[in-house]
């Protein structure tokens, strides 16, 4: 099994906790429940992605993996 898929498996329920702590809702008008959800989704895809490239290009250039 490919390295980074571990990582994408591993960082992913940190980043799920992380952005749990966000009160997103309060920037959105009434009844948009949606676009807050879509929005959440986003996030939560981009920050597993940074975070992940983060970890593994810091583990490259360390000569761990």
């Amino acid at each position: 099994m490919n390295v980074k898929v571990l990582v994408y498996v591993s960082v992913t329920p940190f980043v799920v906790v992380a952005l749990n702590s966000l009160n997103i809702n309060r920037f959105f008008k009434k009844n948009m429940v949606f676009q807050a959800r879509l929005l959440y989704f986003f996030l939560a895809l981009a920050l597993i992605y940074l975070v992940t490239n983060f970890i593994y290009d810091c583990a490259s250039i360390s000569k761990i993996v």
